[in-house]
């Protein structure tokens, strides 16, 4: 694995042994409260191995990039500047691939640039996030307050960690380790999540060259973005979701993650 910072943002790139030319690099965007980490850990040695040139982003105030310090002022717009300026960087246009609040990111770095593909992996939909938070308040109120407490910097119980991450077991040692690495999120991109800077999904479609090239799919146990609302987001781009079994939110670091990961592989070799 290599890491650089360019002016001040954190890169983690996996490069494979025998490139394919003709395949374009990836760029993984992560969610909230974690950072380029979290596709360290499986993803980027497996897509690698496979033949691409993966790539990991932590967007402002996350991991090692800029402005730790000043989170609470970065916005969504932040954010999708930092993955042009990161593309701007790589040496072809990548795939982007966002999680969580990485695919909103995505959806809205879409609507102003064009990109040869994109995977939205258990985001928030273009409607926002209030249907999450509203699903949240009446099933999982206690999940609701420890994300919460996460976001304003304070400690969370590792079960509830789990809770939130997880449907498969996972081990105690990586779940603290987790712990350790998740951080603070900023209220002013929840808010534009929330409300105030919501996508529009035919601006984003514009700038694909197709339906094809949109790959939307969730977690059958996820508790934060489940099935219904990652549906919701396929229906907006009229296309089909793909809904892993078995697996939650954290599905990059699922024991079962190679389900997701083999599913991407094999929708790029289609595509590319």
């Amino acid at each position: 694995m290599s890491s650089s910072r360019p002016e001040g943002l954190e890169l983690l790139s996996r490069l494979p042994a025998a490139p394919n030319a003709g395949w374009p690099p990836l760029l993984f965007l992560h969610g909230a409260y974690t950072a380029a980490w979290c596709w360290e850990e499986h993803f980027l040695p497996f897509f690698a191995a496979a033949g691409f040139a993966a790539h990991a982003l932590s967007f402002s105030g996350h991991g090692g990039s800029r402005r730790r310090k000043a989170l609470d002022a970065c916005s969504i717009d932040d954010y999708v500047a930092d993955v042009a300026e990161a593309v701007a960087r790589l040496p072809a246009p990548p795939v982007l691939i966002g999680h969580s609040m990485g695919g909103f990111v995505v959806q809205k770095y879409l609507e102003r640039h064009a990109a040869p593909a994109a995977a939205l992996l258990c985001s928030v939909p273009p409607q926002g996030l209030a249907a999450s938070a509203i699903s949240l308040f009446f099933g999982k109120p206690n999940l609701l307050i420890e994300l919460n407490r996460l976001m304003m910097g304070n400690q969370v119980a590792l079960e509830r960690l789990r809770e939130a991450l997880f449907a498969q077991p996972v081990a105690a040692e990586d779940l603290a380790r987790y712990v350790k690495l998740a951080q603070p999120e900023s209220h002013r991109a929840i808010w534009d999540m929330m409300l105030f800077n919501l996508p529009h999904p035919q601006q984003v479609l514009a700038h694909l060259p197709d339906r094809d090239h949109l790959f939307i799919a969730g977690a059958q146990h996820d508790l934060i973005i489940p099935p219904s609302l990652v549906e919701m987001t396929a229906r907006s781009f009229s296309v089909k979701a793909t809904i892993f079994p078995g697996l939650g939110h954290g599905l990059m670091l699922e024991a079962g993650w190679q389900a997701p990961a083999q599913a991407l592989v094999d929708w790029l070799k289609r595509l590319f």
